[in-house]
């Protein structure tokens, strides 16, 4: 575990809207995010209810090697910034941060305020002071620009009530070479997985690039790659994926 208390770990006890300044991740100004809601489609699928703040116990992820398998696997290396989306009690904001050790930047992000302030007084306890925190939206991550060389996005797809809202914006928050990792079951949305044919459509929707997909034992399910790609949608272009109508039994 690291020491120290820098400016990331004021970042954690600052107000959402001051936390980014802090940590040095500038948040974007930029008016394409002045897109509203009523811009973007409709999810044609079930969205799972949030119903924990945790996948499995800590002890029982650890046991089976769960984030450092996926860690491995997505090329989180020391210095690298890293977005946890959905992070709930901080299972891999904690592990992360770790990982990208001193010189790297994690931000663990939820749309839940009570999350966000808990998983706060874990960072300040635990003394992680390259972490902040974040409070999200439902059809936005509110990541700044060009900031990130992962995002992770682990057993939470299914939850995202507005995906194309917010795979919209959170296109612009990665590097050139950074990539989404997501971490899903093979099942439909409203028994929390995704079926990886409908994850594909509704990233490339947004112009996102798949990059692979392969299975993943430790965390179930699999976990797939997206980097952005040549261009990112306009909002009135992007087509519904409806494979939802295939998950009925």
């Amino acid at each position: 575990m690291m020491t120290g208390r820098g400016a990331w770990l004021v970042a954690a006890l600052l107000p959402a809207s001051l936390a980014l300044a802090a940590c040095d991740l500038l948040p974007s100004r930029s008016a394409e995010r002045s897109a509203s809601a009523q811009d973007f489609p409709r999810a044609d699928r079930p969205v799972a209810p949030i119903i924990s703040t945790r996948w499995s116990t800590e002890e029982a992820r650890d046991r089976v090697n769960e984030a450092k398998e996926i860690m491995d696997r997505a090329g989180i290396r020391p210095g690298m910034t890293v977005a946890d989306i959905g992070a709930g009690e901080g299972y891999y904001t904690v592990r992360l941060a770790s990982r990208v050790g001193p010189e790297g930047r994690v931000l663990g992000q939820d749309i839940i305020a009570e999350v966000i302030d808990a998983l706060g007084r874990r960072v300040t306890r635990e003394d992680w002071s390259n972490v902040s925190v974040k409070l999200g939206t439902p059809d936005d991550p509110r990541l700044p620009d060009a900031s990130f060389d992962r995002v992770f996005m682990i057993h939470m797809y299914h939850e995202i009530a507005e995906p194309y809202a917010f795979l919209w914006r959170l296109y612009p928050a990665l590097k050139p070479d950074g990539q989404v990792i997501v971490v899903d079951i093979e099942r439909p949305t409203d028994q929390h997985g995704t079926p990886s044919a409908l994850l594909r459509c509704e990233f490339e929707a947004v112009g996102f690039r798949f990059v692979g997909m392969e299975e993943h034992t430790a965390a179930g399910g699999y976990l797939a790659r997206f980097q952005p790609g040549p261009r990112r949608a306009e909002p009135g272009d992007i087509a519904t994926c409806r494979l939802a109508r295939r998950q009925a039994p």
